[in-house]
This record gives structure tokens, C-alpha cells and sequence, in this order.
């Protein structure tokens, strides 16, 4: 059965056994034409979106500026539609039954390409002491995944130099151990000299200080990353990029989801499988852009 001819039997039935009103077809018919084109565009059909396709478009639509009110009119619609394909048996799973929750959708995880990591970490002038300090700061957060109240607060002590660990501590004052890689523990040994100065004869035990041994601040790193996302020319770049960046690159080479939720300290692990999301879709597209099959 072809989509339109779809769409057409669940119009009927939302008029004949829901009764619904015109106005409400009307924008179901709108939302529905959406997806329908959506579907058209990846060269699939309604019966085979699934629900890393679901996902993807409303990140679309919520990143084209469309207002909240329309995304969830949206989903309404498409969660009736699928519901109504189940009862039908066309369908044996139901794709659109994890859009019941909004804050799955609101919170889908943006993060960069490795081409806009490496210009990210290029922008610090890293003549300067401050530079030095700015690009250790983004080169540990995206090894590392940290949260930014946790980059900010690390002392000399939690860096296992040796070993390449360090140790932080999250939500709840639960400690973690995290593996630190070589590009970010080169950068963190450059930085110790411009630390030395900055601290200009002051005492810290913080490793990233502002001149006269302060404490960078969580809003003062806030204002560096996004920044040099603005002299990158990366839109909407945060702090919560980066580590969003950073998981999303683990999974993304073959790390497992446990491992990855260890480091990035989430409590649950489904917390960590909204990374999955990202994943999968951009899996997806690799396999149709490279299989000779696809």
C-alpha cells in the first residue's frame, strides 16, 4: 500500500470512528504530509520509518526555529497515526512510542564533527598564558567528558599523570576515575609554567586559575568555549557540546554503553542511551552513503 493511499484510510478513520473534527484532520493532514515527505526524502515509506528517522525530524524542526506548541501538535499526530498502523498489524513495532516523553526529543544531544573539534581547539592564541590555560581546558573537557563543575574544580592532586587518570568528583560528591589522553595530558604539561604565572606567587590548589590565582569560574569557561565556537564559526557551541562531542565519538568507534556512562558519571544508564540515538542515525547514514547495496 502506497502512502498516500495510507494516509487516506486513517483520515477515514479518524473521521468516521473518532469523529474528529475538521480542523483537527486539517492539521493532521499538515503534520502527516510533513512526515510523509520526510519519509520520501530518506527514499523509504511510512510502514519503514523507524525511530531514529522519527528523531532526526524533530531535531530538524526544532533546529529550523518551528515553536513548541506545532512539534507537539506534531507528535500528536504521529503517534496516533502509528498507533492506529499497530492495531491494523502493519506495523509490529511501534516506532513513535518513545516520542511520549518531550524531554527525549527536547534534550537530543548536539555535538560537533571531529573537523569542528579540531577547529574549536586551534582558536586559543597559546602564546599567551591565558591561551595555554583556555586550550588545556578544552582539550581535558573533550577528552574527558567532564561536566563543567567538575573541570573547573579539579585540583593538582586528581591528575594520576603517571597512570593517565583522573579523578573528579560529580553529582552527589560521587567520585569517578576517567581515563585522560595523551593530546590533553601534552596541553595540561604546557599549561603548568602559564599556571605558575598566572598564579603570579598566589596560592591554589585549583588547576585552572585566573591571573592572581582566582578560580576560573563555571560562567567564565561558558564565555571561552563559547567564544571560540563564535571565532570557529560554530553556531550554538556550550560546554555541554563537548562532552555531548565526546560521547558521542566513543560510541561512535565501538565503545560500550556501560563503559561510556562510567566516565561520563550518569547514575542510570538510560541516561547515557539518549547517545544512542545520535548514533544510530548517523550509522545509518555511513551505511546507505557506502554500502554498494544501500
Amino acid at each position: 500500500m502506497n502512502d498516500s493511499r495510507l494516509l487516506q484510510e486513517f483520515f477515514n478513520y479518524c473521521r468516521v470512528e473518532r469523529g474528529l473534527s475538521a480542523n483537527t484532520l486539517g492539521a493532521y493532514d499538515h503534520d502527516l504530509r510533513r512526515l510523509a515527505e520526510f519519509a520520501l526524502k530518506r527514499e523509504k515509506e511510512l510502514l519503514t520509518l523507524d525511530r531514529a528517522d522519527l528523531l532526526a525530524l524533530l531535531k530538524e524542526m526544532k533546529d529550523s526555529g518551528l515553536n513548541e506548541r506545532s512539534i507537539t501538535r506534531f507528535i500528536s499526530a504521529v503517534r496516533g497515526f502509528y498507533k492506529y498502523l499497530l492495531r491494523e498489524d502493519l506495523i509490529r513495532q511501534d516506532p513513535a512510542a518513545y516520542l511520549e516523553s518531550r524531554k527525549a526529543w527536547q534534550t537530543l544531544p548536539v555535538f560537533l564533527s571531529l573537523e569542528q573539534v579540531e577547529s574549536l581547539l586551534a582558536q586559543p592564541e597559546v602564546d599567551a598564558d591565558t591561551g595555554l590555560r583556555d586550550r588545556a581546558m578544552l582539550e581535558l573537557m573533550y577528552a574527558t567528558g567532564l561536566r563543567v563543575s567538575e573541570l573547573v574544580g579539579l585540583k593538582l592532586s586528581d591528575i594520576e599523570w603517571e597512570a593517565g587518570y583522573l579523578n573528579c568528583f560529580g553529582k552527589g560528591s560521587k567520585q569517578r576515575r576517567v581515563p585522560v589522553g595523551r593530546s590533553a595530558l601534552e596541553w595540561l604539561t604546557r599549561y603548568m609554567p602559564a599556571r605558575m604565572r598566572l598564579l603570579d606567587g598566589a596560592s591554589s590548589h585549583l588547576i585552572f586559575v585566573e591571573e592572581g590565582g582566582r578560580p576560573v569560574t563555571r560562567q567564565k569557561f561558558w564565555k571561552i568555549v563559547t567564544d571560540y565556537g563564535r571565532m570557529a564559526k560554530i553556531p550554538h557551541v556550550t560546554p555541554h557540546t563537548l562532552r555531548h562531542s565526546f560521547a558521542t565519538v566513543l560510541l561512535e568507534h565501538g565503545a560500550d554503553l556501560r563503559s561510556v556512562q562510567l566516565m561520563l558519571g550518569h547514575a542510570d544508564v538510560s541516561t547515557t542511551q539518549i547517545y544512542t540515538h545520535v548514533t544510530d542515525e548517523r550509522l545509518r547514514k555511513s551505511y546507505k552513503k557506502f554500502h554498494p547495496r544501500a
